[in-house]
């Protein structure tokens, strides 16, 4: 009898230890996501998550391990308070894939507080139709001022082994191809998933970054990302490939703090969207709906465009950015180059961007990107070096004047390009002198880069600071009428709602490595599921010669898709700035194909997502800003496939002429990329579409009222 007795007091024991107390719950507006929020029984934070009565979060935890603190912020809270509210509004983006967005959830807000160490936070729940947003909130109070977070402790406890679409931690870089396997599978696979980069940290071999892609064995699709980046370090997953639990895992400053938080403030979102249709992840505007309203006043200025420019050459290597092979080191301001002997091979010269401008304008495109055109870019990669390029100094074979009058005497605008070298307090000490300098000379748009390892050394691409430092140039850029490209900037975060000036980020593996050994065919079906979803991507499509060889005979890389695919790149992977980026005479060769980019559009009233499958496909249509008009892109994965759409997002009692650019019967990304067939039909809403798409492959349709 004692056994026993003392056997049923272990098991009440250890029921009790894991206890709930205090729980809330949280349901979205349509009912389909339920939060239930408890507290241990060491007053420890607890969340779970389900949708359509299924659990897609366990039990996870929350708070923060703090440095040099004698209390930390994950135990010992009572609820002190709880605020429920609805919002149910609309907003109108500047720009966008729609006209309208909804922002629709129910919130809740519990004050916990820690009586032992007097001192409280606030956690924000909203719970959308789409999905859940959560953030910590520090209050003003006197014992909870200062804090230096050691690590946040903010779990994803996942139901299973699923199928992931990931690329590694990292600290520095985001331009890694995508790896699809399961969960458990991910150390195995990261010694692989890394490739080199210019600058790059991975940290650990079960480390992730968001926004993370998922699908359960049961078919439910689930993102993690985050919303509002600001004044915080961005967030990456660590997996506990054990127990299928991610962790946060946020990116440290020189001394190896993540982060420093000064009272009140709040902390960005963790987001979890999910569906049981893959549709309903890449169309969610959840990201968006969790920053703040725009903070411009006035925001005429900030225009979509499609471009141009003297940019692939470079990379793949047919030209350079630098000016000369003279110097083996340039000193900004006391190196001479009206000396210096031209090397031959530069790009950004007079004559060769008068040739971009008169495409451009024969074309109908809004403007030119021209990159190498200021001096230093001899000796800028590497060196760890602060004074590299000053923004304002071109080379003694580009004429501003003359280039700006040529450019508005043809209707063109020239964007401006600043590659900081990751010298940051260098471009931070000349932004007012650059942004001056290009209102001077007419550009309204700068492309800034941040390739290399960050200087100050030891600071990291996506820490607290460099965080501020890329919101400082965005706002900076606000107060000059200056619309912002980021390169190698931290991934947005839907921050463009907020700041719409900021019309385009790299900040993933983009076109250009097409021409640095090529990245998987089915690259483009991924990142709409991942990176789009904080914010559009200047991915630079539209390459029509796949072997860069026939551009410059001494790189042998291969674009892995075909011209439909490249076409279809423009509708499926969205942003208001689209670049045609291969040369104009590759253009002139294919003039049929062209003709979509020409017509495509780049702002839109509305957007529908027709087929979609992470990794597989993805097929949407958009109706063209003020017009009657819509455009379709497909994009394929590896297999090939048939794609079956309908034409129900038309206009009823309307017709279409159509103009259908697909992949030839004989296509393959691989061996006849430039394979093509192109057929016109008169549709209305009642037709229907059977395409086949080759490996890598796709298709393309622009609709145009009669």
């Amino acid at each position: 009898m004692k056994r026993l007795s003392l056997t049923v007091s272990i098991i009440l024991f250890f029921c009790f230890s894991f206890q709930a107390i205090d729980a809330q719950q949280l349901l979205s507006p349509n009912g389909n996501f339920r939060l239930d929020f408890s507290l241990g029984t060491a007053g420890n934070p607890i969340y779970q998550l389900s949708y359509k009565g299924k659990e897609i979060i366990k039990p996870s935890g929350l708070g923060f391990a703090l440095k040099n603190d004698s209390f930390s912020l994950l135990d010992g809270f009572v609820i002190t308070d709880s605020v429920r509210s609805t919002v149910n509004t609309t907003w109108a983006p500047v720009w966008g894939e729609v006209k309208s967005v909804t922002n629709h959830y129910n919130e809740l807000a519990l004050t916990l507080t820690q009586s032992k160490a007097r001192r409280r936070i606030v956690i924000h729940f909203r719970a959308f139709d789409d999905g859940l947003g959560f953030r910590y909130e520090f209050p003003a109070q006197e014992n909870l001022t200062y804090l230096v977070i050691k690590e946040e402790k903010t779990q994803f406890a996942l139901t299973g082994d699923h199928t992931a679409f990931w690329i590694p931690g990292d600290y520095d870089t985001q331009e890694y191809d995508y790896t699809t396997s399961r969960l458990s599978q991910i150390r195995g696979l990261m010694k692989q998933a890394i490739t080199p980069n210019a600058s790059q940290t991975p940290f650990s071999p079960t480390g992730v970054q968001t926004a993370l892609m998922l699908k359960t064995d049961d078919g439910i699709y689930i993102n993690l990302h985050e919303a509002a980046l600001i004044n915080y370090p961005c967030m990456s997953l660590n997996l506990d490939d054990k127990h299928f639990i991610f962790e946060s895992w946020l990116t440290p400053d020189a001394w190896g703090d993540k982060g420093n938080i000064q009272a009140p403030c709040v902390t960005p979102w963790r987001t979890i969207i999910a569906s049981d249709d893959a549709r309903d992840i890449v169309a969610s505007k959840m990201t968006y709906n969790l920053n703040e309203p725009c903070k411009l006043t006035e925001t005429s200025w900030i225009h979509p465009m499609k471009y141009v420019g003297v940019w692939w050459e470079m990379i793949t290597g047919k030209s350079t950015w630098s000016y000369t092979d003279d110097f083996p080191s340039v000193v900004l301001g006391q190196t001479d180059y009206s000396t210096a002997k031209p090397n031959g091979r530069h790009g950004a010269t007079t004559e060769n961007v008068k040739r971009y401008i008169d495409f451009a304008a024969r074309n109908g495109f809004d403007a030119v990107l021209v990159e190498g055109w200021n001096v230093g870019w001899e000796d800028w990669f590497g060196h760890m070096k602060d004074k590299v390029f000053d923004f304002v100094t071109p080379y003694p074979d580009f004429h501003m004047q003359e280039l700006h009058e040529y450019a508005q005497a043809h209707h063109v605008k020239l964007i401006m390009h600043n590659e900081t070298s990751s010298s940051v307090r260098n471009y931070e000490r000349q932004l007012d002198t650059a942004f001056h300098f290009m209102k001077n000379n007419g550009y309204d748009a700068v492309k800034t880069g941040y390739v290399g390892n960050i200087l100050p050394a030891g600071e990291y691409h996506y820490n607290q600071w460099m965080v501020n430092h890329y919101q400082y140039v965005v706002e900076k850029a606000a107060s000059y009428h200056i619309m912002v490209n980021g390169h190698e900037a931290v991934r947005p975060t839907g921050i463009a709602r907020t700041y719409p000036n900021m019309i385009g980020n790299e900040s993933a593996r983009g076109t250009e490595y097409q021409a640095f050994g090529g990245s998987k065919p089915n690259h483009v079906t991924i990142l709409p599921f991942t990176r789009l979803l904080g914010g559009p991507m200047d991915y630079t499509p539209g390459i029509f010669e796949m072997d860069i060889s026939k551009v410059n005979p001494g790189n042998k890389s291969h674009c892995n898709s075909t011209i439909c695919n490249q076409l279809a790149l423009y509708v499926t992977m969205y942003s208001p700035l689209q670049m045609a980026a291969d040369l104009p005479e590759n253009y002139e060769r294919f003039p049929d194909a062209f003709q979509f980019i020409k017509d495509v559009a780049v702002d839109w009233d509305d957007s529908k997502y027709l087929e979609a499958e992470p990794g597989k496909y993805i097929t949407v249509a958009r109706n063209a800003k003020g017009t009657g008009n819509w455009f379709v892109g497909s994009v394929n994965g590896d297999s090939v496939r048939v794609s079956t759409i309908d034409f129900r997002f038309l206009a009823p009692g309307k017709k279409y002429l159509a103009t259908v650019y697909a992949d030839a019967p004989d296509a393959h990304w691989k061996t006849n990329p430039q394979a093509y067939v192109i057929r016109k039909y008169v549709v209305t809403r009642e037709s229907r579409l059977r395409q086949q798409c080759a490996p890598g492959g796709g298709y393309a349709i622009s609709l145009f009222e009669k």
